[in-house]
């Protein structure tokens, strides 16, 4: 039998002929007769195993039985966007019903209030609008009959009901989302089939060599690489980018204060402790002493030039700004590919040609400038003195991404006071043909500022920036201290308690940032982040490892809990189980709102409203139901098991995306 199920389980949703369905409900029905038959059960010993066994086989045989009837495009194991598919049910309702309505307002949404039903379609009120417009008088409510009259057969509607002026509220079939729920839990968390892996490259973090990461470059970090984990995970080919600053006049001041401070820089390798201090030591010398100023231009030229001697001393500073960089991605667990400004200095001369040819270049006192339509600043791509500007590397960077990775998709994510100046560089790559907007998404995701509880822009009381190694390890002392404040220290192993206070550090600080809608300021405190109440990743964390040990403290393994998950109807009687349920399931639809968007904060509402759900379903329905007196389980409601499960696995893919590291004991 075993291996039987392994093969022809529906569950396992492997796309299985409608043949091998019928067979596999004669096999089960011959089965189900001979355990009836009290013949063949009275002489054995094991009559109540036998009995569950049919149990067992009957609900098998009607899931096989459903699954016939139903649309086999089901039939798979990546998990369903309930809202996605009444669009298209309701979609077709409206095309049908009115044909003569272009482009007609397609509204479908998850219903607040459960009196209501489940979700609701709130086209017809806008669809009245576009008649009257043609000289057709028909009430919203007259539409939504006719759009419920014309909705097709499908697998997920249990009943319209239409209310008010003309919305239509649907209520789901409590059996289709169990077997999306039971799907969930045999399949894992699988996103929706890609038409195409399309190529996304998301440049991110981006911080200056020779200056330290301030929280700036914290905000670009922490959303790049959720951005960058979202994509990965829907199974697009992402490209991770550090677009460092490690070129530029700058490097000509650093080099030659490096060769007076070190002057056996070339065979002995400088001690440069700090270098934010080495860089502000040669920035005073260049603002002060003009002859060193004179050096610094002389070593810019022979640096440009490739010069071994520059190279070597221009590496051995990005090497150490590498290495303090290394630092703070190693904490956050951030995974970069770097590709400097350097990178495209060849480039630019082609760049900045291919303009040239196409007529796009004017010249303004020495500068050679590029128009674009609708534009009143120009990009500057060559500077009076001949060299290269931000402009023209970032015009090189977007050509090497579209034409040499052949990106579909580019994500910038900088600050928003970068917008304007990405907003010409994307109008001319258009003007000039490199990309069409319908066909290539290039996008820059901006952010707000960070804050200090004053409200003013974050600093230290001295007034100077911010580093962000100070910040990260003062994140890890206060996350010590809170969880020896609950007494975590004395249930807790040495190894359990560092990864506890890890998780909580880096993960109130991500979260703290990813929950904010990332267009706005956001304040920085270490009180709110760490505060295990509320919208907090402190409070999420705990939420977490408590379901964790629902099945563990009821002896429940990971084994026991997959049988269950293929035998055992998940039941949605109670209303916090039809509410946990549907919650659950809403999880693709919140993807797919990101992806749009790009909002990251929308991820985290949703996380926060699962573990709520949770608790309330907790809270009323017995998962577990134990003696008073001496606390012996006496019943585990496996059904009810399997929804925490269910929870957990979402919960635990939500943190992923977010790039938060959960533990299992806390």
């Amino acid at each position: 039998k075993t291996s039987f199920w392994h093969e022809c389980s529906f569950y396992s949703l492997q796309p299985l002929s409608t043949l091998i369905y019928e067979r596999e409900i004669q096999s089960l029905s011959a089965e189900i007769e001979s355990l009836k038959n009290p013949q063949n059960l009275s002489p054995l010993p094991g009559l109540d195993e036998l009995r569950e066994e049919n149990a067992k086989l009957k609900y098998r045989l009607n899931v096989l039985k459903r699954s016939l009837q139903e649309d086999p495009c089901d039939c798979s194991k990546s998990m369903l966007n309930i809202n996605q598919r009444l669009q298209e049910v309701f979609g077709d309702a409206i095309r049908v019903s009115f044909p003569e309505l272009h482009n007609p307002p397609l509204a479908v949404t998850p219903n607040q209030q459960a009196k209501f039903g489940d979700y609701q379609c709130n086209s017809a009120m806008a669809m009245a609008q576009m008649l009257k417009a043609k000289g057709a008088k028909v009430s919203p409510r007259e539409i939504a009959e006719k759009i419920v009259q014309n909705l097709p057969d499908n697998e997920f509607i249990q009943k319209t009901e239409i209310a008010g002026p003309g919305f239509i509220n649907v209520h789901l079939k409590k059996t289709f989302v169990s077997r999306l729920l039971t799907n969930l839990l045999m399949n894992g968390v699988q996103p929706p089939p890609l038409a195409s892996r399309k190529k996304v490259v998301v440049d991110f973090s981006s911080p200056n060599i020779a200056k330290e990461m301030h929280v700036g470059h914290l905000r670009s970090t922490i959303i790049g690489d959720s951005m960058s984990r979202l994509f990965e995970f829907l199974g697009y080919d992402v490209l991770r980018l550090n677009h460092v600053g490690d070129w530029g006049t700058q490097f000509g001041m650093l080099i030659a204060h490096l060769q007076d401070k070190f002057p056996d820089y070339l065979t002995v390798s400088p001690p440069i402790g700090d270098l934010q201090a080495f860089y502000k030591e040669s920035k005073k010398r260049f603002d002060e002493d003009e002859d060193f100023k004179k050096r610094a231009y002389r070593c810019v030229v022979r640096l440009q030039s490739k010069e071994p001697d520059f190279l070597r001393a221009w590496n051995m500073i990005c090497d150490v700004s590498r290495r303090e960089f290394q630092k703070v991605y190693d904490c956050l667990d951030i995974k970069l590919v770097e590709r400097g400004e350097s990178y495209y200095q060849d480039r630019m001369t082609r760049v900045v040609k291919e303009f040239e040819d196409r007529g796009l270049v004017e010249l303004d006192e020495g500068r050679k400038i590029v128009f674009t339509p609708g534009q009143s600043l120009p990009l500057t791509v060559v500077k009076s003195d001949g060299g290269y500007t931000y402009d023209t590397s970032d015009l090189a960077a977007v050509h090497q991404r579209l034409f040499e990775e052949n990106a579909d998709i580019i994500i910038y994510v900088t600050d928003s006071g970068q917008g304007p100046h990405f907003q010409l560089v994307f109008a001319a790559a258009q003007m000039i043909g490199w990309y069409d907007p319908k066909v290539t998404r290039v996008e820059h995701a901006g952010f707000g500022v960070v804050l200090g509880e004053d409200k003013k822009k974050f600093k230290t009381r001295s007034g100077d920036t911010v580093r962000l190694m100070d910040l990260l390890e003062e994140g890890l002392k206060r996350s010590m201290d809170k969880l020896k404040e609950k007494e975590r220290d004395k249930v807790l192993t040495p190894d359990e308690l560092l990864k506890a206070q890890r998780a909580v550090a880096f993960g109130c600080i991500k979260y703290a940032d990813l929950s904010h809608n990332r267009i706005n300021d956001y304040i920085f405190s270490f009180d709110k982040m760490l505060d295990d109440r509320g919208n907090t990743a402190a409070y999420l964390l705990y939420a977490f490892t408590r379901i964790r040990s629902i099945a563990r403290l009821a002896n429940i393994d990971e084994s026991t809990l997959r049988r269950a998950a293929e035998t055992t109807e998940i039941v949605l009687d109670h209303e916090k189980e039809w509410k946990l349920g549907k919650c659950i399931l809403r999880f693709p639809e919140i993807l797919q709102k990101i992806l749009e968007d790009l909002l990251l904060h929308t991820l985290c509402d949703y996380l926060y409203e699962l573990a709520t759900t949770f608790t309330e379903f907790y809270d009323s329905c017995y998962c577990v139901e134990k003696d008073r007196q001496t606390g012996e389980v006496l019943k585990i409601n496996m059904w009810r098991m399997l929804l925490c499960e269910a929870t957990a696995t979402i919960m635990a893919k939500c943190f992923d995306i977010l790039g938060i590291n959960p533990v299992q004991r806390m």
